[in-house]
């Protein structure tokens, strides 16, 4: 998969959000990356302050990050193009449950993690 084909299958993940979700979504950028930081064996990271943590206080504040880490995805899954898009959609949707608020421990109680 080339670098147009996975941003394209991060974008179509970011699309299959129901519409009113979407909608919620307030000051976050989706960006993809090659790799993760060092020594940071991750496919996805947010980074930000979750919208159930946003205060009447927020404002003026740098967007929200999430960032696909593109090389490790298709290192552990590119070896079959549908598993990858499968993938990619996974750790998207679970990045952007950490947007609003959602923690590791409750998604593995969730069974989505």
């Amino acid at each position: 998969m080339d670098e147009t084909d996975f941003e394209n299958a991060v974008q179509a993940a970011i699309g299959s959000l129901p519409p009113d979700l979407a909608a919620t979504m307030s000051n976050v950028a989706i960006v993809v990356e090659d790799e993760p930081p060092p020594g940071m064996p991750l496919l996805g990271l947010y980074e930000g302050i979750p919208l159930t943590s946003r205060t009447s206080g927020y404002s003026g504040v740098a967007p929200d990050k999430i960032t696909i880490y593109r090389l490790p995805l298709e290192r552990l899954y590119g070896h079959d193009p549908a598993l990858l898009r499968s993938q990619i959609r996974r750790v998207v949707l679970h990045e952007i449950a950490h947007h609003f608020g959602i923690s590791d421990d409750r998604l593995r109680e969730l069974d989505r993690y």
